[in-house]
Protein backbone atom coordinates (compact mmCIF):
# COMPACT_ATOMS: atom_id res chain seq x y z
CA UNK A 1 0.00 0.00 0.00
CA UNK A 2 1.07 3.68 -0.43
CA UNK A 3 1.73 5.66 2.26
CA UNK A 4 1.75 9.75 2.03
CA UNK A 5 3.71 11.66 4.58
CA UNK A 6 1.92 14.98 4.83
CA UNK A 7 4.25 18.43 6.14
CA UNK A 8 2.08 19.30 8.41
CA UNK A 9 2.35 16.46 10.58
CA UNK A 10 6.05 17.35 10.71
CA UNK A 11 5.77 20.76 11.48
CA UNK A 12 3.73 20.13 14.35
CA UNK A 13 6.34 18.99 16.88
CA UNK A 14 8.69 21.64 16.11
CA UNK A 15 8.72 24.99 18.71
CA UNK A 16 7.15 27.85 17.16
CA UNK A 17 10.09 30.52 17.91
CA UNK A 18 8.30 33.80 16.42
CA UNK A 19 7.35 34.52 20.19
CA UNK A 20 10.12 33.90 21.65
CA UNK A 21 12.39 36.62 18.81
CA UNK A 22 9.24 39.00 19.58
CA UNK A 23 10.03 38.88 23.32
CA UNK A 24 13.95 39.23 22.35
CA UNK A 25 13.70 42.25 20.64
CA UNK A 26 11.88 43.98 22.92
CA UNK A 27 14.32 43.02 25.64
CA UNK A 28 17.14 44.55 23.09
CA UNK A 29 15.42 47.85 22.66
CA UNK A 30 14.76 48.30 26.10
CA UNK A 31 18.10 47.57 26.82
CA UNK A 32 18.87 50.52 24.13
CA UNK A 33 16.74 52.89 25.32
CA UNK A 34 18.02 52.84 29.02
CA UNK A 35 21.87 52.44 28.44
CA UNK A 36 23.69 55.06 29.95
CA UNK A 37 25.55 56.89 26.83
CA UNK A 38 28.25 59.16 28.41
CA UNK A 39 27.80 62.88 27.48
CA UNK A 40 30.87 65.41 27.14
CA UNK A 41 29.90 69.14 27.30
CA UNK A 42 31.91 72.20 27.27
CA UNK A 43 30.69 75.46 29.82
CA UNK A 44 30.46 78.59 27.60
CA UNK A 45 29.79 82.03 29.35
CA UNK A 46 27.79 83.75 27.14
CA UNK A 47 27.83 87.60 28.12
CA UNK A 48 24.29 89.37 29.38
CA UNK A 49 23.19 92.03 27.69
CA UNK A 50 20.57 94.47 28.19
CA UNK A 51 18.97 94.08 24.68
CA UNK A 52 17.72 91.25 22.73
CA UNK A 53 20.58 91.66 20.09
CA UNK A 54 23.59 93.25 20.18
CA UNK A 55 25.26 92.57 16.34
CA UNK A 56 28.20 95.51 16.15
CA UNK A 57 30.76 95.63 13.48
CA UNK A 58 34.35 95.58 15.09
CA UNK A 59 35.78 99.09 15.23
CA UNK A 60 39.23 97.82 14.95
CA UNK A 61 41.79 95.26 12.67
CA UNK A 62 40.73 91.25 13.49
CA UNK A 63 42.53 88.23 12.69
CA UNK A 64 39.81 86.44 11.74
CA UNK A 65 38.98 83.18 11.95
CA UNK A 66 36.78 80.79 9.64
CA UNK A 67 34.95 77.27 10.23
CA UNK A 68 34.68 76.12 6.36
CA UNK A 69 32.23 72.88 5.27
CA UNK A 70 34.78 71.53 3.12
CA UNK A 71 35.92 68.43 4.21
CA UNK A 72 39.70 69.01 2.57
CA UNK A 73 39.90 72.47 3.86
CA UNK A 74 38.10 72.95 7.53
CA UNK A 75 39.60 76.31 8.94
CA UNK A 76 40.75 79.31 7.78
CA UNK A 77 42.91 81.99 9.43
CA UNK A 78 42.94 85.42 7.62
CA UNK A 79 41.98 84.38 4.31
CA UNK A 80 44.55 81.10 4.64
CA UNK A 81 42.78 77.74 4.61
CA UNK A 82 44.22 74.64 6.42
CA UNK A 83 43.30 71.32 6.18
CA UNK A 84 45.34 70.27 8.91
CA UNK A 85 44.68 70.98 12.54
CA UNK A 86 48.01 71.49 14.25
CA UNK A 87 48.77 73.56 11.22
CA UNK A 88 46.35 75.73 11.81
CA UNK A 89 47.04 75.60 15.72
CA UNK A 90 50.34 76.84 15.43
CA UNK A 91 49.47 79.61 12.77
CA UNK A 92 46.84 81.26 15.72
CA UNK A 93 48.99 80.72 18.23
CA UNK A 94 51.99 82.83 16.12
CA UNK A 95 49.16 84.94 15.13
CA UNK A 96 47.93 85.51 18.61
CA UNK A 97 51.99 86.25 19.85
CA UNK A 98 52.52 88.55 16.74
CA UNK A 99 49.62 90.93 17.56
CA UNK A 100 48.36 90.45 20.95
CA UNK A 101 46.31 93.19 20.81
CA UNK A 102 43.75 92.47 17.89
CA UNK A 103 40.72 90.61 18.82
CA UNK A 104 39.50 87.32 17.40
CA UNK A 105 36.61 86.96 15.69
CA UNK A 106 35.12 84.11 14.13
CA UNK A 107 33.06 83.15 11.05
CA UNK A 108 31.80 79.96 10.55
CA UNK A 109 30.09 78.19 7.54
CA UNK A 110 25.96 77.19 8.46
CA UNK A 111 27.00 73.66 6.97
CA UNK A 112 30.15 73.69 9.14
CA UNK A 113 30.45 70.85 11.82
CA UNK A 114 29.52 71.65 14.99
CA UNK A 115 32.44 69.69 15.81
CA UNK A 116 35.31 72.12 14.51
CA UNK A 117 34.04 74.76 16.03
CA UNK A 118 33.76 72.87 19.60
CA UNK A 119 37.50 71.86 19.14
CA UNK A 120 38.17 75.68 18.42
CA UNK A 121 36.73 76.89 21.85
CA UNK A 122 38.27 73.78 23.95
CA UNK A 123 41.63 74.79 21.95
CA UNK A 124 41.00 78.66 22.54
CA UNK A 125 39.90 78.29 26.21
CA UNK A 126 42.94 76.07 26.75
CA UNK A 127 45.30 78.68 25.21
CA UNK A 128 43.19 81.45 27.38
CA UNK A 129 42.64 83.48 24.32
CA UNK A 130 38.91 85.16 25.67
CA UNK A 131 38.54 88.07 23.33
CA UNK A 132 36.87 86.47 20.61
CA UNK A 133 33.49 87.45 18.55
CA UNK A 134 31.20 85.33 16.36
CA UNK A 135 30.25 86.47 12.97
CA UNK A 136 26.16 86.45 12.86
CA UNK A 137 23.97 87.41 10.13
CA UNK A 138 20.88 90.00 10.97
CA UNK A 139 17.87 88.16 10.87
Amino acid sequence: MIQSHSRFIEDEFKPDLTPMIDIIFIVMVFLLLTANVSVQTLNVDIPKTEETSQLTSPDKPVISIGILRSEEQKWALDGEKYNDWEAFTSALLKARSSFPDKPFVIAADKKADVESMLNLFVFMQKHQISATNIVMEEQ
